[in-house]
């Protein structure tokens, strides 16, 4: 038994990195817009009062609500992509039915298109003449990337937990400490979240790390100054 429940847990952590690395770019877009937008709300809250609470109650609720639009919103890109998948693949099953021959010719010319010589393709071709699955498949795989697309619900859940946990680091500042002060801890610690995220975005990406980091920096800073701005306009023009 003992044995039995070590392979489970290596299996469960298996599962679980393979899902973290295939998430990778949910989870650092996820973060980056938890990061940006709490912190602009955050900075604005906090430009106009001098009670945490408030920017508490705007933060956590800012928080929640951002977290569950991004969660419902890579949930429904994910099952989107799946279904135009099927439909692709139905849409080849009819094509098969009424015209096999022709579609054993374009899979002959995208496969020699894709490297491979004329006598493979059409060796390859003529092996999955007859089997409308394995046809059809090759098919929807030279128009589409070979991995299987995410569950919906997986990177639902990833997005939603990157999203909210992001949100905090400009938030809890002002949990445990005076305004003033929660300000500029509340900068400074965004700010190096924002470093990090443009140091994961550029190795995603394959990008220059130096531009990735300061366009990540800048839209952080960018939704800082805005949420400022706007909070101070209203501030003034409503309540002074």
């Amino acid at each position: 038994m003992p044995a039995d429940n070590a392979m489970g847990t290596a299996t469960t952590l298996q599962r679980l990195r393979r899902s973290l690395v295939d998430s990778a770019g949910t989870i650092v877009f996820g973060m980056e817009d938890g990061t940006v937008s709490i912190f602009g709300l955050i900075f604005g809250v906090a430009a106009t009062t001098n009670k945490n609470k408030t920017v508490l109650i705007s933060g956590a609720s800012g928080a929640v609500a951002a977290a569950v639009s991004m969660m419902a919103g890579a949930y429904l890109d994910v099952e989107t992509t799946r279904d135009e998948i099927n439909a692709k693949r139905a849409h080849l099953q009819d094509v098969l039915a009424l015209n096999a021959g022709a579609a054993v010719t374009s899979l002959s010319h995208r496969l020699s298109e894709a490297g491979l010589t004329q006598e493979q393709s059409s060796a390859l071709a003529g092996a999955v003449a007859h089997d409308r699955n394995a046809l059809a498949g090759l098919l929807l795989a030279l128009q589409h990337p070979p991995e299987a697309p995410p569950s919906p619900w997986e990177q639902a859940l990833w997005m939603l937990l990157a999203d909210f946990l992001a949100a905090a680091v400009p938030i809890l500042p002002f949990v445990f400490l005076p305004l003033p002060l929660a300000r500029a801890v509340s900068g400074v610690f965004t700010t190096g979240l924002l470093i990090g995220l443009g140091i994961g975005r550029a190795r995603i990406a394959n990008r220059g790390t130096i531009q990735t980091v300061a366009e990540t920096v800048s839209i952080g800073v960018a939704a800082a100054l805005a949420g400022v701005g706007i909070s101070v306009l209203i501030d003034h023009a409503f309540y002074a």
